[in-house]
């Protein structure tokens, strides 16, 4: 996902076998604890896998839908993206990137037939978020099978922003955060306090 040319290959053999791609899922992610002292290899990583391959993706895919009059990009920003997360400063500020390449996207180019849909869950069970979390963490997350077995949500009303059926709360902290975003920042962090700067893409 961070070689522009193995996206290309991805693209140029999915059409191949199959024809025009009609949607394209951007799910890859990674996640690195630390704030702005964690290593530059970790930002760097971050940045390529959270931020840049939806860029490399877009570069590819979006001339090539809007000549055929229209397409689909679905991207995965996590609650992250419109919260935080607590503990890792590259996480949350390139998820915070990702979400605003889909904004922008979808305001750009929404008028010419490109739809633009968020992915925003909170923690799902993969090998990314890994074992032996905190308890409380673990009650938020949701089976990543449960997802591929498209109980997820979203395609099909084209939203701006998806949130996972579980996960209802991320629009009412994501309300409150714009509503008070003082508040919202004190709870953070009695949250952060209340993990010890380990806590999961929250609000409060």
């Amino acid at each position: 996902m961070t070689q522009p040319s193995q996206i290309q290959a991805l693209v140029d053999t999915a059409e191949a076998r199959f024809g025009p791609i009609d949607l394209f899922c951007s799910n890859a992610g990674v996640i690195s604890l630390g704030g702005a002292d964690a290593s530059d290899a970790d930002w760097k990583l971050s940045l390529e896998v959270n931020v840049m391959a939806h860029v490399y993706a877009a570069r590819i895919l979006v001339p090539m839908m809007l000549e055929r009059g229209g397409g689909y990009l679905l991207q995965t920003a996590s609650a992250a993206g419109l919260l935080t997360q607590l503990g890792s400063a590259p996480y949350s500020v390139t998820k915070h990137a990702a979400l605003a390449l889909a904004e922008w996207l979808a305001i750009t180019y929404g008028d010419r037939g490109l739809k633009v849909s968020v992915l925003a869950p909170q923690a799902v069970r993969t090998a990314m978020t890994g074992r032996g979390r905190r308890r409380r963490r673990r009650r938020c997350r949701r089976n990543a099978r449960t997802r591929r077995r498209g109980r997820g949500g979203g395609c099909g009303d084209r939203r701006g922003v998806v949130l996972d059926p579980p996960h209802p709360q991320v629009l009412e902290y994501f309300q409150r955060k714009a509503s008070d975003y003082e508040r919202w920042l004190r709870g953070m962090r009695r949250l952060q306090a209340e993990f010890g700067g380990a806590g999961i893409a929250s609000g409060t």
